[in-house]
């Protein structure tokens, strides 16, 4: 995951709404299917979608739990760097 990509979709989302990122990510595991796709290009579809759906974490905790974007990304973060730890 790339701290300044969710971010950057954070934005995103807050400036226009979370269903375009949704949309985007049902597009990409559709893409996913294609069986001449190489693991190189399977590894990027899947570092976007895994971007997109912390996007998508960051904003429901911006939404739902009244923290800042920053607050946000940086509990999202902690929480993903504790489960690669265990």
């Amino acid at each position: 995951m790339k701290l300044p990509v969710i971010k950057q979709l954070s934005n995103f989302i807050e400036a226009n709404d979370e269903d375009y990122v949704i949309e985007a990510i049902e597009t990409l595991e559709a893409i996913t299917e294609v069986p001449s796709l190489k693991d190189e290009e399977l590894d990027v579809i899947g570092e976007l979608i895994s971007n997109m759906y912390g996007a998508l974490e960051v904003n429901k905790m911006v939404k739902e739990d009244g923290m800042n974007q920053k607050e946000a990304v940086n509990a999202f973060m902690k929480r993903v760097l504790g489960s690669i730890d265990k």
